[in-house]
């Protein structure tokens, strides 16, 4: 579990407290199954909401003290977050924790949610994903080798970029794939045909998603270039000195790319997800279908890329139409 426990932080709780704390963590890690970095931001929100309480009730926080949380306590804890320069989207992250274990003391008949669902969550800022144009994006998937003296990084740039392009995936997830997962052997003739992948995603979620051929040319070269052996269970994207490439390494790389190739600074390895689905939205790909592409969880969290592509359509209408 990636949450740090009681014994290696200190929280002002009760043992009472302390117990159902330790039960939760462990119900979310192991029957909820949620994402590390989740998982740790959950364990603070708790851990920061129990200081706050410890100096509201003046004695440390005990299970009885979750019981029935009013809305009034729920806002002075909001109230002095926001004082100390939090703005609305920290705050409702503020609360995902609190509200995920108030829950699960209800579920265990020791607590009531009412006062949460009273409170009403922090009005979020409308933000819109950043893709790249079509053209951008495949000027960052065959214009690497202007970045790098040697060759093979260039290679594994242009592939790297070429899949999260090609696929939608996020960094992370393509920097954990291995040759096995391409059914890929290294410095061979090209052998990369695998027609779909299988993507571990946020919250242990599994996906399908199909492999052009171009991606898989991409991935070819590079092995062709790359000077370390590998094995099947083996990460196939590597640094220069053959372990696998950190994440800071490619967002080092990109911004050197947007630099020479004049391209905005919301042209991110992220950004490459961005453009994939609304590239396939605005030619004619299907929500849903692009929900579970992407993996999210939430149909929600995909209907913001038919706003990016109104907008877009928007602007051309802007830009040619004689009366615009």
């Amino acid at each position: 579990m990636a949450a740090k426990t009681e014994t290696e932080i200190l929280i002002p709780a009760a043992p009472c407290l302390m117990a159902e704390r330790k039960a939760w963590l462990i119900h979310l890690s192991a029957e909820r199954r949620m994402a590390e970095k989740t998982l740790d931001a959950y364990e603070r929100d708790l851990r920061q909401f129990c200081v706050h309480m410890t100096h509201y009730l003046g004695y440390p926080p005990r299970v009885g003290d979750f019981a029935n949380l009013k809305p009034l306590q729920l806002r002075g804890y909001l109230a002095k977050r926001r004082d100390a320069g939090n703005g609305a989207r920290t705050l409702a992250r503020d609360l995902a924790g609190i509200r995920s274990f108030v829950h699960y003391l209800e579920k265990q008949g020791k607590a009531s949610s009412a006062g949460l669902k009273a409170m009403r969550a922090p009005k979020q800022p409308v933000t819109l994903p950043k893709p790249v144009t079509a053209q951008e994006a495949m000027q960052l998937t065959k214009h690497t080798e202007q970045m790098h003296a040697t060759p093979w990084i260039a290679a594994r740039d242009a592939a790297l970029m070429t899949l999260l392009y090609g696929c939608g995936l996020r960094i992370s997830e393509a920097l954990g794939l291995t040759l096995e997962d391409f059914a890929l052997r290294n410095n061979s003739k090209p052998c990369a045909r695998a027609d779909s992948l299988r993507i571990l995603g946020k919250g242990g979620k599994t996906r399908l998603v199909p492999v052009l051929p171009v991606v898989c040319e991409a991935l070819d070269h590079y092995l062709k270039l790359c000077p370390y052996t590998l094995h099947s269970d083996d990460v196939l994207f590597r640094g220069a000195r053959g372990g696998p490439v950190q994440t800071a390494i490619i967002q080092k790389s990109m911004r050197l790319m947007r630099g020479a190739l004049g391209l905005p600074d919301t042209a991110t390895p992220h950004a490459m997800r961005h453009s994939f689905a609304t590239h396939l939205l605005g030619n004619g790909g299907d929500l849903r279908t692009i929900q579970e592409l992407l993996g999210h969880a939430s149909l929600s969290t995909t209907q913001k890329y038919t706003a990016v592509d109104t907008e877009a359509l928007l602007k051309t209408w802007s830009a040619a139409h004689p009366r615009a």
